[in-house]
C-alpha cells in the first residue's frame, strides 16, 4: 500500500492497540508515518531502534532484593510508565535474535521482565525486507504471528502531496514530476552508497535550504542520491531558475508559454507552492492555468485540489470545468 493508505490503516490499528509491523525498503518513510500520525493525535511517540540494543536493555539489568532474597529486573528508563502513545521498534529484524526474544515478550504479554506497557500504548514495529541488503535475520513465526504485516510501497503521489503539505523545495517536486522514476533508485543488486528514496529527497531539501556553497552542491547532493540524478537534477533546476516570478507569471495578461515540457512541469510546482505560501493568491491561478496547455492545466488543478484548494468556492472554475471537462470524464 502507498503512504496515504498505510496512515489510514495505521491510525485504526493504533486506536484498536493492535500490534503492526512495517515492512519497506530503506528511505521509504516508514518511521516518519507513524511519527506523524503520534503527532495528529497529539500522542507521545517513542522509537527504540532494536538493532543498536542488547537483550537486557529491554529487559532490564538484574539486581537482588534483600527484603525478598530475590532476583528483581530494573526496567529501562526509556520505556513508557503512563500516558498515552506510540512504541515503535524499528530495525526488529535487525535486531539479534536474543533481543527479538525479548521484544516478542513486550509484544505479546505488553510486559517483560518487572515492565508493564501502559495501557495507552500502541505497538508498532518497522523493518526492512530480507531482499533489501540489510542485515537481516529471519523473524521467529511466534513472533511474526503476533503481528498484522503491512508493506510500504513508494508512491509518487503519496511523495508529492507530502511535500507540498510540507513545502519541500518546488525544484524538488517539478523534477520527479518529471522523472517519476528518480523517486527512488534502490537496487539491492547494486553496491551504491547513495541513491534516491523519499528520505534522501528530503535531505536534498535540507541541503537546496542551507548556506552551502553552489560550487559544492553537485559533489553532496551526488552523495546524497548518486551522481547520475544529482546531475539531472542540478541540470533541471537552471531551467527553473530562468522561469520568471510567480506574480509576473499570474498577473501576465498574454503570458507566452513554453513548448519544453520541464518547463511546464517546472510552472506547476512553483504555481502550486505558490499558492501554499499564498492562498490570495488562487483566483489568479486559476485565471493562469486558463490560458495554459490542457495536459498541464489539469495537472494543475489536480495539484491544488490535492492540497485542498477551494476551487469550487470560484465562479472561474466554473468556467475552467467546462472547457476541459472532456478531459475530466
Amino acid at each position: 500500500m502507498d503512504a496515504i493508505e498505510l496512515k489510514n490503516a495505521l491510525t485504526s490499528l493504533v486506536d484498536a492497540k493492535i500490534a503492526t509491523f512495517i515492512w519497506g525498503a530503506p528511505g521509504v518513510g516508514k518511521s516518519s508515518i507513524v511519527k506523524q500520525i503520534a503527532k495528529e493525535k497529539n500522542i507521545n511517540f517513542i522509537d527504540l531502534r532494536l538493532s543498536l540494543m542488547d537483550p537486557t536493555d529491554l529487559k532490564g539489568i538484574p539486581f537482588y532484593d534483600k527484603e525478598t532474597h530475590t532476583a528483581l529486573w530494573a526496567p529501562p528508563e526509556f520505556l513508557p510508565r503512563d500516558g498515552k502513545g506510540i512504541l515503535f521498534l524499528d530495525e526488529l529484524n535487525s535486531a539479534p535474535p536474543s533481543v527479538q526474544a525479548s521484544a516478542y515478550q513486550l509484544i505479546l504479554d505488553r510486559k517483560v521482565g518487572e515492565y508493564s506497557l501502559p495501557d495507552g500504548y500502541s505497538i508498532i514495529a518497522a523493518g526492512n525486507r530480507e531482499s533489501d541488503r540489510g542485515v537481516v535475520y529471519k523473524m521467529s513465526s511466534p513472533l511474526a504471528n503476533r503481528f498484522v504485516h503491512l508493506e510500504l510501497d513508494v508512491s509518487f503521489d503519496a511523495f508529492k502531496a507530502w511535500a507540498y503539505k510540507n513545502n519541500l523545495d518546488n525544484k524538488i517536486i517539478s523534477f520527479l514530476s518529471y522523472k517519476k522514476d528518480y523517486l527512488f533508485s534502490f537496487d539491492p543488486k547494486k553496491l551504491d552508497k547513495s541513491f534516491a528514496t523519499p528520505r534522501s529527497w528530503e535531505a536534498v531539501d535540507k541541503i537546496l535550504k542551507s548556506s552551502l556553497d553552489e560550487s559544492l552542491q553537485l559533489k553532496v547532493i551526488s552523495g546524497t542520491i548518486g551522481d547520475n540524478i544529482a546531475v539531472s537534477f542540478l541540470s533541471f533546476c537552471k531551467i527553473i531558475n530562468s522561469i520568471p516570478s510567480v506574480q509576473k507569471i499570474i498577473e501576465d495578461d498574454n503570458p507566452e508559454f513554453s513548448d519544453d515540457i520541464k518547463v511546464n512541469y517546472a510552472l506547476v510546482s512553483i504555481l502550486v507552492s505558490s499558492y501554499t505560501s499564498d492562498h490570495n493568491s488562487l483566483e489568479n491561478i486559476l485565471k493562469y492555468a486558463l490560458k495554459m496547455q490542457e495536459e498541464f492545466s489539469v495537472l494543475l488543478v489536480q495539484d491544488l485540489l490535492s492540497v485542498n484548494a477551494p476551487l469550487e468556492k470560484l465562479e472561474l472554475y466554473k468556467k475552467w470545468v467546462s472547457k476541459f471537462s472532456y478531459l475530466l470524464e
